[in-house]
């Protein structure tokens, strides 16, 4: 009869040498078939995967994010520990950093985001829903992993998910994420999310120099709420953008008047260029 202590050694072996293989494909966030396809490579019986990686994720060398799905923790040599943005894009696909977490990568606020928000076009089921208590609107969708990420996702439609860049955020992790104007528009279009419009205004005020404004506008038309388009084009306007930026935004139609922020009471003046009624109060 095999020992014990001996067969432990040997499965432990196997399992660094899996995740050597897997890293050097640059797999550190992996699935179980992933891990099937590089064990054929280094020996490693098909039918010993899932004791494999049980063993591993109890020695604290991955963490088991949701079922099928694992990452490294950075517990062997040569394998660090992941961004956290790397492991919230890998949890729900497809998803894309923004709201806060974007707009603290991208130096739009010195606020430091509490938990990595994503946008997603995927229904989230975050394991709080499979209890049986209900989810709170606050954790309605943040997922908690063993390995402390939090996550927020917030649902939008497909025609809306848009705007997203691919950036490296560490050697090994290159992540989707709202580009800066895309980060931006999400203020006007959900003041709300961001404690009311103020954010948005004070963003654009100070970083005007650094947006590219075609692109911010473009984002607004394509975004498809005219609305969040004058919104912008109202605030855009009070800041001296050029007649060139604001035209396209000036031209959809709108009927009736809009509030500047739809989180506050509709009281204050109306502007007729805008069809926006200034009801924000610094």
């Amino acid at each position: 009869m095999p020992d014990a202590e001996a067969t432990s050694r040997y499965s432990k072996t196997l399992g660094i040498a899996l995740l050597e293989a897997l890293a050097a494909e640059g797999r550190f966030i992996f699935s179980a078939a992933d891990a099937r396809e590089v064990a054929a490579r280094i020996a490693l019986a098909p039918g010993a995967i899932d004791g494999t990686l049980r063993r591993l994720t109890n020695a604290g060398w991955v963490e088991r994010l949701r079922r099928g799905l694992y990452a490294t923790t950075g517990e062997l040599p040569g394998l660090g520990t992941l961004h956290p943005f790397a492991l919230a894009t890998a949890l729900v696909q497809p998803s894309a950093i923004s709201h806060w977490s974007a707009m603290s990568y991208h130096g739009l606020t010195t606020q430091v985001p509490r938990l990595v928000t994503c946008m997603t076009t995927r229904r989230v089921v975050v394991p709080s829903m499979r209890h049986r208590r209900p989810a709170t609107n606050r954790d309605r969708h943040l997922w908690e992993t063993a390995g402390g990420l939090r996550a927020s996702y917030v649902i939008v439609t497909p025609d809306r998910y848009f705007g997203i860049e691919e950036v490296w955020v560490d050697q090994r992790s290159r992540v989707p994420i709202t580009d800066r104007e895309r980060t931006v528009l999400e203020t006007f279009a959900h003041p709300a999310a961001f404690g009311g419009l103020g954010e948005g205004l004070a963003i654009l005020e100070e970083h005007l120099g650094v947006l590219d404004l075609e692109r911010l506008v473009a984002h607004a038309i394509r975004y498809g709420a005219t609305s969040v388009a004058k919104r912008l084009g109202f605030s855009l306007a009070r800041l001296g953008a050029s007649d060139a930026v604001l035209a396209p935004l000036r031209a959809l139609p709108m009927k009736g008047v809009r509030r500047l922020d739809p989180s506050r009471p509709g009281v204050g003046r109306c502007d007729p260029t805008w069809g926006i009624q200034e009801n924000h109060v610094r």
